[in-house]
């Protein structure tokens, strides 16, 4: 057998264990993300090399996929083509058998100073959060999350039909040293226990924590969780909720706070506390889920539309827009443009609504 009739033939398979991400609108292009299982390094591959790389399983050649491929894509597979993908994936060690590439250089961090910095706490954040996922596993049953999340919903509405006496109570509460401070120790924990949600989620629908650490911009500092491929999950519920898990624990934590101040009569000493607590903490809570960056929000809104880096692609297609008219943005598919405009416009409304109910709120605490 010649060279390359062996070629031909060759039956090529993905390592083990390689990740592909489902397909994600970026700019003018649809594409999938590819991740070696080892080194984590990750690239971008479109539509017809994804067709290809996807069905890489050590049974089929060059002969068998051309059919298919031809079928969905109305021409034909070039064997230059072919041997030009095969090659690519060999050299990024994706392919079963290829040698092992060198691990990407780690990109050069900004030393930590007093103003700004972050630091690992655990050694291995994977195994740590795999650990609380053991045991608050029984609690992520939906028997359980469905009823809570019910809880939650009449609690929001319930704390809008009382929007009165709780920003009352909460005017009285910012006037009080010690009040204030118990409520920001509870705000503050409740950030922490938000970033390890995320984490027990993650591992719930087989995602990977790469990191829990402290990250602090002088005077404030948080802790981080990292959830490295989520992305990569067939299922985009999933993603959903990973990405939600924060802001749904922050509302759970304020349920019976909240039961609480509605069974306290209205003279009550501590419904002052408690209403700056359930109006402080919801805004916490429900501002994550503002479809801004870096917010929650943000992921959760790209995830459901199936996009990849949504607010730089849409400051690129305005910024085409604008220096080439409705010509220079030709390449983008229809559905691009729909979403990019509607984004342009919604985080814009968002920035300025947000900006004046900041205000009106600042106005009845001082008021």
């Amino acid at each position: 057998m010649t060279a390359a009739a062996a070629a031909r033939a060759h039956r090529p398979a993905l390592r083990p264990g390689v990740l592909l991400s489902t397909p994600l609108l970026r700019g003018p292009r649809t594409v999938h993300l590819v991740k070696h299982p080892v080194t984590g390094a990750a690239f971008e591959v479109g539509v017809k090399e994804y067709f290809l790389i996807s069905r890489l399983d050590g049974t089929r050649n060059l002969d068998d996929l051309a059919p298919a491929y031809a079928d969905r894509f109305g021409r034909r597979l070039g064997e230059e083509h072919w041997y030009r993908l095969l090659g690519l994936l060999g050299t990024r060690g994706l392919l079963a058998g290829a040698p092992e590439p060198a691990a990407p250089e780690p990109a050069p961090k900004r030393p930590n100073t007093l103003w700004r910095g972050s630091r690992p706490l655990v050694a291995d954040a994977d195994a740590t959060t795999a650990r609380l996922h053991r045991a608050l596993r029984p609690l992520l049953h939906p028997a359980v999350q469905l009823p809570l999340l019910s809880a939650v919903l009449v609690l929001v509405a319930a704390l809008v039909w009382q929007a009165g006496a709780l920003l009352d109570g909460t005017a009285t509460m910012v006037r009080q040293p010690v009040a204030l401070l118990g409520v920001a120790l509870f705000l503050w924990a409740s950030i922490t226990l938000h970033e390890l949600a995320h984490g027990v989620a993650a591992q719930h629908y087989g995602g990977r924590v790469t990191e829990i650490g402290l990250r602090w911009r002088f005077p404030a500092a948080l802790l981080s969780c990292t959830v490295d491929n989520y992305l990569f999950l067939p299922g985009r519920r999933a993603r959903l909720v990973i990405a939600g898990a924060g802001a749904h624990l922050n509302m759970v934590l304020l349920l019976p706070f909240g039961l609480w101040w509605f069974l306290l009569p209205a003279g009550a000493p501590e419904r002052s506390p408690l209403a700056g607590l359930l109006v402080l903490g919801t805004v916490q809570a429900l501002s994550n889920l503002v479809p801004l960056p870096p917010l929650d929000g943000y992921r959760m809104l790209g995830h459901a539309l199936g996009t990849a880096h949504l607010a730089p692609e849409t400051r690129a297609y305005l910024a085409l827009r604008r220096g080439g008219g409705a010509g220079a943005v030709a390449g983008y598919p229809a559905r691009a443009r729909r979403i990019y405009t509607a984004y342009a416009i919604g985080s814009a409304v968002l920035v300025l609504l947000a900006a004046a109910a900041a205000c009106a709120f600042v106005l009845v605490l001082l008021g």
